[in-house]
């Protein structure tokens, strides 16, 4: 336990390059976390997420065995995956099966694809993450996602908040249901396949779903609940590395551990608040 304070060791590694770019990477996927989740929970799109996260995986499978960039195979993986959860999804009573339809399809490829591949642990390392060896090109690749993410969510985020809220009256309004959808679900995939380089594709909920789950137990506010999620995420994702360091952890699980006790104190809170 005296390993987590050790200060010393922790400051001698937060000098290092290396591990500064992954801070930076992890504060940047906080914040498309927190940005997205409020809207992925309001509009019931978990699975979603976690189906393009293994989907993600599946194409930086084949990008190993085709023999191209691993951060581009899995962006193609999920964005693929989730412009076909949106397109034929759009509505919510069947989405989860169209998701576990492809998510099932897709996996049984990705296990053949590692299979010709024939290095397991390269497999392993995109399932649980890779943290420490963002360096400078994972970097980029992040900060151009949440470029993107920032760009396009403040052009569609009052139709797709209105969308998401009151679906029948926003379609006789004329909102175009389906192509905001598609286009959502574009962002989730941009977002889960960056998760998936870095906290790995079995922890992406961890910085996409939990922090706004927690955000949406303390207020009904949509503006709040941004805030608080992109906060919420921000510490679950610096202070995972963080506290990572000295103890030599993997990131994922401290991140996944903070994300989960934020949940649970918010969850208590905002109950006491509701009694």
């Amino acid at each position: 336990m005296s390993s987590f304070f050790d200060f010393a060791q922790t400051a001698d590694l937060l000098s290092r390059t290396f591990v500064q770019q992954s801070l930076l990477a992890l504060a940047l996927l906080g914040l498309i976390g927190g940005l997205l989740g409020p809207m992925i929970v309001a509009r019931q799109m978990s699975f979603a997420v976690h189906g393009a996260a293994e989907l993600s995986f599946t194409g930086a499978a084949a990008a190993l065995l085709l023999g191209f960039s691993v951060n581009l195979g899995g962006v193609i993986g999920a964005v693929i995956a989730a412009a076909v959860f949106g397109f034929l999804g759009n509505r919510a009573r069947e989405r989860d099966s169209v998701i576990g339809v492809v998510m099932a399809f897709g996996l049984g490829l990705g296990v053949l694809f590692l299979h010709l591949y024939g290095r397991a642990g390269t497999g392993f390392a995109l399932l649980t993450g890779q943290v420490v060896s963002v360096g400078s090109s994972g970097l980029l690749a992040v900060a151009i996602t949440a470029a993107v993410v920032v760009a396009v969510l403040a052009v569609i985020y009052r139709p797709l908040l209105f969308a998401s809220l009151d679906p029948r009256v926003a379609t006789a309004s004329g909102v175009p249901m389906r192509t905001l959808s598609v286009v959502f679900a574009i962002l989730v995939g941009l977002a889960a396949a960056q998760g998936v380089q870095i906290i790995g594709a079995l922890l992406v909920m961890a910085l996409l779903i939990t922090p706004a789950a927690s955000a949406a137990r303390l207020t009904a506010s949509p503006t709040k609940q941004v805030a608080l999620s992109v906060l919420f995420a921000m510490i679950a994702a610096v202070g995972g590395l963080i506290l990572s360091l000295a103890p030599e952890l993997p990131v994922s699980v401290l991140v996944t551990t903070i994300s989960f006790v934020i949940y649970l104190i918010c969850r208590v809170v905002g109950m006491r608040a509701r009694d």
